[in-house]
């Protein structure tokens, strides 16, 4: 086998590798997100409120 050859081979075997662990950690994932319950749509929030003014220009005013 070549020095080439050798090469290739552990590049091969660290992607394998990667790839088995990227895997196992999406199974784990799955398996933990798969429990969290979602709740349903927050309701929806009224518009039109009354803004209130502040009257910054009058020192007398409190």
């Amino acid at each position: 086998m070549t020095r080439a050859e050798e090469v290739i081979e552990r590049a091969m075997a660290a992607v394998a590798a990667a790839r088995r662990q990227r895997e196992r950690h999406q199974e784990r994932r799955k398996q933990i997100f798969g429990r969290i319950q979602l709740s349903g749509p927050l309701p929806a929030l009224k518009r039109g409120g009354v803004q209130l003014s502040l009257r910054l220009d009058s020192p007398d005013q409190r």
